[in-house]
C-alpha cells in the first residue's frame, strides 16, 4: 500500500516514525495530515536507500535543487558534484533535469551518489530520445511519453513532475490569450506543441487513471507541474495559469480517492504583493495540496542575482502557507549553472525557509537565540559551530582579520565590547555585575 492509503487505514508506517522524529512532531498528527493528503511522503518503493522526507502541513518548508546537464553542457561529473554540493548546504531534494548525453546513466549515477529523495520530469527523456533518432518532439507518440514515465517510476525516482495540467481546451485559450513572456515550461511546452500538432487531448490528462495506477504500483508522489506558470511578472495571475491551477485540484481529488500522493507546483514569477493571495488560491483550489513553488521571482531586472531574488519570493511564499521551495541559481534566465551557483541558489533558499520554519519550530528559533547569546558575548567559537555555512566563516575572518576580541568592522569601536567592558567595570565596582 502507498502512504497514504496506510495512513488511511490507521497505520503509522516506518516512514512515518523516520519523519516524525527527524521534525520533532507528533507522528500520529503526521499520518492524519498524509491520510487527507495536506502532507506527502517521498519515498519509491524501489528506492529503500533513500531517507525519506515529507513536504506539506505540520512539517518544516523544505527546499529543492535542480541540476542536470544540456544539449550543449554534458558533464556527469560535475553533476554528481553539484547533486553532493546541494545536499551538503541543505538541499532536502534533488531534482535532475537532464536533457543531454546518457540520461538513464545520469539518473541512476545521481541517486546513487546521494541518500535525498529524486525528482524528475519524465518527458524530457522521451523528448530527447526524439530528437536522437533526428525526429521533431512533436512526433512523438503516446506510448514514447509513458515509457518515458515508467521507466523512471521503476529506476526509483520519488517524485516526478507530470504537466497534466495542459489540456488541449487551455491551449485552445492561448490562442486568443496574448501573454508577454509566453509559455515558458519545457515541459508544458512539449505537450502544448503536441496537442497544437495533432489536435488530441494530453495523454497524461486523457488517461489519468493510468498515471495514477503507475504512480501507485511503486509510490511515487505525483508533482502536478505548473506548464502555464507566468514567465514574467505581467503574466502572473491571469486566466491561463488560473485555468491549469484549477485543473490540477480535480486531479488532486481524484489522485486522493486513488490512493496516490500529490503536490501541485506553483509560479513562476509573481509581483511581491501577489504573492500571499496566490497561495491561498492554490490552497484553496487544491485543498490544501502541498504547494510547490519555483521562487517566486519578485523582479525581473537582476539577471544574475536571481538566487536573492528568488529567496525574497521564497519567504513570502513559505510565510503566505508554500510548502516546498525550488531554488533559483544566478544562471537563471542566462545559462547551466556550474557548481559555485548551486551552492549560492542552494544557501539563498535555505534562508528562505528557515526564516519561516524558525517561527514555528521552537527548535529552529533555538539556533538563532543561540546565536544571539555567543555575539552578544563575542563567542567566536560558538559562533563558528552554529554558523550554517562554516567556510564562508572561516573565510572571512582569516580575509579580515583583528588584533581584538571583535570583528575587524569595529574593533576596539565595536559597541558589544565597549558596553560589555563597562558593565564590567560597573558590576566590579559595585558588586552587582555577574
Amino acid at each position: 500500500m502507498t502512504q497514504i492509503e496506510e495512513a488511511k487505514k490507521g497505520n503509522i508506517t516506518e516512514e512515518m516514525k523516520y519523519i516524525a522524529e527527524k521534525e520533532g512532531i507528533k507522528v500520529e498528527e503526521l499520518r492524519k495530515n498524509v491520510a487527507k493528503g495536506y502532507t506527502v511522503i517521498f519515498r519509491n518503493v524501489k528506492h529503500d536507500w533513500v531517507k525519506p522526507v515529507a513536504v506539506g502541513r505540520g512539517v518544516r518548508v523544505k527546499i529543492n535543487a535542480n541540476i542536470g546537464t544540456s544539449r550543449d553542457i554534458v558533464n556527469l561529473e560535475e553533476e554528481i558534484e553539484k547533486a553532493k554540493i546541494a545536499v551538503k548546504y541543505g538541499a532536502d531534494t534533488i531534482m535532475d533535469l537532464s536533457t543531454g548525453g546518457d540520461l538513464d546513466e545520469i539518473r541512476k549515477a545521481i541517486m546513487n551518489a546521494v541518500n535525498v529523495p529524486i525528482g524528475t520530469v519524465p518527458i524530457y527523456q522521451a523528448a530527447e530520445e526524439q530528437l536522437r533518432k533526428g525526429r521533431a518532439i512533436i512526433e512523438m507518440t503516446e506510448d514514447d511519453m509513458w515509457n518515458a514515465v515508467e521507466k523512471h517510476f521503476k529506476d526509483g525516482v520519488d517524485y516526478t513532475t507530470i504537466h497534466v495540467g495542459v489540456t488541449k481546451e487551455v491551449v485552445e485559450k492561448m490562442k486568443r490569450i496574448k501573454r508577454v513572456v509566453g509559455m515558458v515550461s519545457r515541459g508544458g511546452t512539449f505537450l502544448a506543441a503536441w496537442i497544437l500538432h495533432w489536435e488530441e487531448e494530453n495523454p497524461f490528462y486523457k488517461n489519468y487513471d493510468y498515471l495514477l495506477e503507475l504512480a501507485k504500483e511503486y509510490d511515487v508522489v505525483l508533482s502536478l507541474g505548473d506548464g502555464l506558470r507566468p514567465g514574467g511578472l505581467p503574466d502572473a495571475g491571469d486566466e491561463l495559469q488560473m485555468s491549469e491551477l484549477f485543473t490540477l485540484g480535480r486531479l488532486v481529488r481524484r489522485a486522493r480517492e486513488f490512493g496516490v500522493q500529490t503536490m501541485v507546483e506553483g509560479p513562476g514569477h509573481v509581483p511581491i504583493d501577489q504573492i500571499p493571495m496566490q497561495i491561498k488560491i492554490a490552497k484553496v483550489a487544491t485543498d490544501n495540496a502541498p504547494f510547490y513553488v519555483l521562487g517566486p521571482l519578485v523582479t525581473d531586472i537582476f539577471p544574475g542575482y536571481d538566487h536573492i531574488v528568488g529567496a525574497i519570493g521564497g519567504a513570502i511564499a513559505a510565510l503566505s502557507g508554500a510548502d516546498f521551495l525550488c531554488y533559483v541559481t544566478p544562471s537563471e534566465h542566462l545559462g547551466l549553472p556550474d557548481k559555485e551557483h548551486v551552492r549560492l541558489g542552494v544557501i539563498a533558499s535555505k534562508i528562505a525557509a528557515h526564516a519561516v520554519n524558525l517561527t514555528r519550530f521552537e527548535s529552529d528559533y533555538k539556533k538563532d537565540y543561540l546565536m544571539s547569546l555567543a555575539r552578544g558575548s563575542l563567542n567566536w567559537t560558538t559562533q563558528f559551530e552554529i554558523a550554517m555555512d562554516k567556510e564562508k566563516f572561516i573565510e572571512i575572518r582569516k580575509e579580515r582579520p583583528t588584533s581584538t576580541e571583535a570583528c575587524s568592522m569595529c574593533g576596539d569601536l565595536c559597541a558589544i565590547k565597549l558596553i560589555n567592558e563597562m558593565l564590567r567595570e560597573k558590576g566590579e565596582a559595585d558588586g552587582a555585575y555577574l
